[in-house]
This record gives structure tokens, C-alpha cells and sequence, in this order.
């Protein structure tokens, strides 16, 4: 059952916690850090003496997926529906930035809410991915109902990259990725970036240009095995 929230409601609002359903090769999960230092969504400030990002990196894969593929976060529709896989701001209503959604139709499902001519509710939602929107093929699942598969661990790994240099390579990934990059944090030696979609096209290519166990990415968007 949705409702439709009085003007008179102070501004505040707690949105389900959104679990990434991803992991990489990092020695901590990705919806675990026990320390990032720090996390953003947005680059750190530029560093004057850091490399071209386009030098540093060339051209970076842009995968696509071959099937379906899943995603959790809120869905925000303030005209068009999107699916907000980053940071959510928590205003009244809330604002973010997402993928646009095709296909989608509130009138069949409950757990959202309202605000003037804005909805919004936290879903799984799974579809197909053409790097530019999501087409939504099945029914979502409100996330308060969700119950996603466990995920083992990811093995051990040694990431000892000092956090000068992380930093430095995480304003070179903003730089060069840009919107595909959801949030990026350092944590454990390592930097982790949160992107739209990897099939590990883009972990190969990071790979090869710092090394193993530098840069992890996750992807927020999940195949469907």
C-alpha cells in the first residue's frame, strides 16, 4: 500500500539501506568496508601535477551485458522513472541521479510514496541494460521484501598501494569514466570504484595498466546467471 505524505512533514526520510548484490577481488566485500577513507560519488579535487586521465588509461571498455541483468537502489520519478544505483540525497522528496527506467509501472506495485507529482520506493528491479537505460522485464520487488542470494567472501588478497597514490589514481578513474562511476572510497590498501556495469572488461583493463590488487571494481548492475 503506497501513501502520499502532508506538506507539513518535516524534511527528513529514511530510505531502506541498499545492498549491492556485487563483490570483486578485493579482501572486503563491497557492502562491508570496515574503513574507506574516503567514499564519494563525486572525484576528489584535481591534483595539479596528476596525470592526463585519457594518457594514463586510453580507452576504456564499455561492456555490455549479453543477457538480463539486476539492480537495487531507489527508484525516483519525478517526470521519468530512474533507477538511482549511487547516492541518494535525503531530502523530502529525495534527489539522485540514475538510469533511466522503460517499461516501468508504479500502478502495480505497493511500497511507495508520494509527494506532489513525485513517487519514489526501493526495488530490485531486473531488465535488459543497453548502457543508456534499463528495460524493465520483470515484476520489481520492494526491497523491504527483498531477500537477495548470500554471497561468499572474496579470497584474500595484498593491497598495499600507498593512499597518496590511490588517490591519485582515483581522481584518473572519475576523470576518465565519469557517470559510470557510481562511488569510489580506499579502503585496505586498495581503491574501490563502484561502476554502472563491468563484466570485468574494465577490472582487466585496470589491471593492466596499475597492476592486480590496486583498483576493484564493482558492478552495481548484476548478470542474471
Amino acid at each position: 500500500m503506497h501513501r502520499t505524505l502532508p506538506v507539513a512533514r518535516t524534511a527528513a526520510l529514511a530510505l531502506a539501506a541498499v545492498a549491492l548484490a556485487a563483490t570483486s577481488g578485493c579482501a572486503t566485500a563491497a557492502g562491508t568496508p570496515p574503513s574507506v577513507t574516503p567514499t564519494t560519488s563525486h572525484p576528489p579535487t584535481a591534483d595539479p601535477g596528476a596525470s592526463d586521465a585519457t594518457t594514463e588509461l586510453g580507452a576504456v571498455p564499455q561492456p555490455l551485458p549479453d543477457g538480463e541483468v539486476a539492480g537495487q537502489g531507489l527508484v525516483l520519478d519525478a517526470g521519468t522513472p530512474i533507477l538511482c544505483l549511487g547516492d541518494v540525497g535525503l531530502s523530502l522528496p529525495p534527489v539522485c541521479g540514475g538510469e533511466p527506467l522503460i517499461g516501468w509501472d508504479w500502478s502495480s506495485l505497493d511500497g511507495w510514496e508520494s509527494r506532489g507529482s513525485t513517487r519514489w520506493g526501493s526495488y530490485a528491479v531486473q531488465g535488459t541494460w543497453d548502457g543508456e537505460s534499463l528495460t524493465v522485464t520483470s515484476d520489481p520487488i520492494s526491497l523491504a521484501l527483498f531477500d537477495p542470494a548470500p554471497i561468499a567472501p572474496p579470497a584474500p588478497t595484498s593491497c598495499t598501494t600507498s593512499a597518496d597514490e590511490l588517490q591519485r589514481i582515483q581522481q584518473v578513474v572519475h576523470e576518465a569514466l565519469g557517470d559510470r562511476v557510481l562511488a569510489s572510497g580506499i579502503a585496505d590498501g586498495c581503491l574501490e570504484a563502484t561502476v554502472v556495469f563491468d563484466d570485468g572488461a574494465v577490472q582487466q583493463h585496470l589491471d593492466g595498466v596499475y597492476g592486480p590488487d590496486v583498483v576493484h571494481v564493482v558492478s552495481a548492475l548484476q548478470p542474471i546467471s
